[in-house]
């Protein structure tokens, strides 16, 4: 249809007069439709600027500026030009602009009038490219470098052009680009600096694209490099291996992280030019090869200027976009801080709207999703996750599938988290994302806990503690512990306890506390456990981990009530139920039901809408497939690929567990949800989540 149209165009190009294809040329080759400046082009090319016979042939309006009928004429009118037409065009453009009020526009015309290497022209590019980097314009910058580097004579201009291209591109997550612009600069004569640049640039690629192993030994290589030449990128270099190396799990593992920290130690880099980003060196370098004592006290120093450092420039925001997930991981699962994880991924996913990065964007998204996740609010974590999925999706980069994964276990959905953790086997088999292998642990082990399936709920901690990497140990072991202790594996339980002490003891934070205290209490007995998951409560609620005080809450009435103390116990479920029912924790909440219904209490079970678990984006599109429209159609609507919409229609078809488009009329079409007796308004729950986060209700049983 469009080739067709486009012909159409052109043959009625054929018939108009030369001056005038020359001026609609002029056109199509400058976009804004400036009139004063088609003007003085045309002069330029000596010709009489004359738009009527375009007008009487339907191709163009003319109320002030040249305005083509349809975007396929400007197509037509710039494709039938021949290269020299179109050169000498933009070479009119180019001097017809101000090179003090548009020198932007004006370099990029002399850049398309350019027929061969001109270092003036590429120069000013480059310059383009530099106020294009300061207006937050990473694509643009990227564009402008690229052509930089094209039109340089110079073969060391060239690659040091084409390196500072190919980052641009990274940046503007189009890791295509940036391996071809990587390509061309290895090709060029480059400086010790520069050529480790591609080398580091490579990795990252490698790492965005696939969590592979193989980038964390490429990224040490490229940071030795910059170490030798005393370059400040070393230093966050390390840190990125070192990220890297956690994230590649048994292959690299513990081992592998010290021994990128050790060589971080001894390599005599300088200082980044970051106080945060040394400090963090500084600080995981050394909870990695001194304990945790140390390494957290360095953190500690570190969050302050994480979180307020002024990032005056694009740069300097990208870099610590590129650090921020080093700090987390080490607030996480180190520091088991969820308020330091909310501030930094908060700033994340701020700076990297601010400046455009759509590569570092997704994962700033997780681990923002990750943070309402332990907050209790699954809506707006899943809203998150679907956006950081679609970013990835859409520019080739490898989806992230923690969070997901995570949520789809709190959910209690066995259904559905069977079939996206079978995806994410695959895929991390596949990928060699060896640290995704590990969380399914804890990911299973929350599973089967909330299911009250036990024994898959041991085996599946026990492969996360196993396997030893940075990710979700330690709430592997919380979760063992409880397996262990409702299987009777009391000897198991004792030693993930003594480990999780030893694991969260420097932490000494809220979380970290209440995973202790309550994990002590599920092997007391008497007073001692009484006081123990109070304890536990009132530190969950300190640190706002609203999930783990509803467990917590479930945990302690279900022990209430085998003490024969019903009246306590129904006060403790009750909490628990209305917590995870509000959250649509419904493995949970169904667990909590059954122990008050077991104290006596009425409890009907809500009927739930499997299409409720669709985020706003999956409703929106499994609707419109409904109604029998192509993804073409359903892309042309919402403005999104159709590959995008192939891939959330997946998603869809998991949650709704179906396996076909031709099912979804029938599975969006659910029965209502079916209030219980004892809750009230949204409000009322709201309000008592609230006021269990502030002030648990832990009467003492007398």
């Amino acid at each position: 249809m469009s080739s067709r149209v486009e012909r159409d165009f052109a043959d009625r190009l054929g018939s108009l007069p030369g001056p005038t294809r020359t001026l609609l040329l002029i056109a199509a080759a400058e976009p804004v439709g400036d009139a004063g400046l088609l003007v003085r082009a045309a002069a330029a090319l000596e010709i009489t600027p004359d738009v009527e016979p375009a007008k009487t042939a339907g191709l163009i309006d003319f109320r002030g500026s040249i305005r083509f009928r349809h975007p396929l004429v400007r197509s037509a009118v710039y494709h039938q030009a021949d290269p020299e037409e179109r050169r000498a065009v933009h070479r009119a453009l180019a001097a017809a602009t101000d090179p003090a009020a548009d020198p932007d526009r004006r370099a990029w015309h002399a850049a398309q009038a350019a027929s061969g290497p001109d270092e003036d022209v590429a120069a000013g590019l480059e310059q383009a490219a530099d106020r294009a980097r300061q207006r937050g314009g990473i694509a643009a910058e990227a564009v402008l470098l690229e052509r930089a580097a094209q039109l340089t004579p110079d073969a060391w201009s060239r690659g040091r052009r084409a390196v500072a291209a190919a980052e641009a591109h990274f940046s503007a997550a189009a890791p295509d680009r940036a391996t071809e612009q990587a390509t061309l600069a290895e090709l060029c004569p480059l400086s010790s600096l520069d050529r480790a640049r591609p080398a580091r640039l490579r990795a990252r690629i490698l790492f965005a694209r696939s969590r592979s192993d193989e980038a964390a030994p490429l990224l040490l290589e490229a940071a030795a490099q910059f170490a030798a030449v005393q370059s400040p990128l070393a230093r966050e270099t390390y840190l990125e291996a070192i990220s890297a190396t956690i994230f590649a799990g048994r292959l690299h593992g513990p081992a592998g992280a010290r021994a990128a920290a050790v060589a971080a130690r001894g390599s005599g880099a300088p200082p980044s030019g970051s106080q945060a980003a040394d400090l963090l060196l500084d600080g995981v370098a050394a909870l990695l090869a001194d304990g945790y004592d140390t390494g957290l006290t360095v953190l500690r120093g570190a969050l302050e200027l994480l979180a307020n450092e002024e990032l005056p420039t694009r740069e300097a925001t990208m870099r610590w976009l590129l650090l921020a997930p080093v700090a987390l991981e080490a607030f996480i699962h180190y520091a088991w801080d969820l308020h330091a994880w909310d501030i930094l991924a908060t700033r994340a996913v701020r700076l990297a709207r601010d400046v455009g990065a759509l590569g570092a964007l997704p994962p700033a998204l997780i681990y923002a999703g990750g943070v309402h996740i332990h907050y209790g609010d699954f809506a707006e974590a899943a809203r998150m996750i679907d956006e950081a999925d679609a970013i990835a999706a859409a520019t080739g980069h490898a989806p992230h599938k923690y969070a997901t994964l995570v949520l789809a276990a709190w959910r209690g959905d066995a259904d559905v988290a069977a079939g996206i953790i079978e995806d994410a086997r695959a895929s991390a088999v596949e990928r060699g994302e060896v640290s995704l292998l590990g969380a399914m642990g804890y990911i299973q082990g929350v599973l089967f806990n909330g299911l009250a399936r036990y024994e898959e709920a041991l085996v599946a901690a026990r492969s996360g503690i196993e396997h030893d990497g940075f990710n979700f140990t330690g709430l592997s072991l919380v979760e063992h512990v409880e397996a262990a202790t409702r299987c009777g594996k009391l000897d198991q339980a004792r030693a993930s306890l003594a480990r999780l002490v030893e694991l969260t003891r420097a932490a000494d934070s809220g979380w970290a506390r209440g995973a202790c205290a309550r994990s002590q209490a599920l092997l007391a007995d008497g007073d001692e456990a009484d006081s123990l998951y109070r304890t536990a409560i009132e530190e969950f609620g300190r640190g706002r981990v609203a999930v783990e005080v509803a467990r917590t809450h479930l945990l302690y009435g279900e022990w209430l009530r085998r003490s024969r103390r019903p009246s306590l116990a129904r006060e403790q479920l009750r909490a628990a139920y209305e917590m995870f029912d509000g959250m649509r924790a419904d493995a949970f909440a169904e667990r909590a039901r059954r122990e008050l219904i077991a104290t006596g209490e009425h409890v009907r079970a809500r009927v739930t809408k499997p299409a409720a678990d669709l985020t706003p984006q999956e409703s929106q599109i499994a609707t419109l497939a409904a109604d029998g429209m192509t993804n073409a159609k359903i892309g042309a609507e919402l403005f999104i690929s159709p590959h995008t919409v192939e891939w959330h229609l997946r998603k869809v078809y998991t949650k709704l567990g179906i396996n076909s488009r031709r099912a979804l009329p029938d599975a969006l079409v659910t029965a209502p949800a079916v209030d219980t007796k004892e809750r009230g308004s949204d409000g009322t729950r709201q309000n008592r989540h609230e006021r269990s986060l502030r002030s648990p209700r832990t009467t003492r049983p007398r």
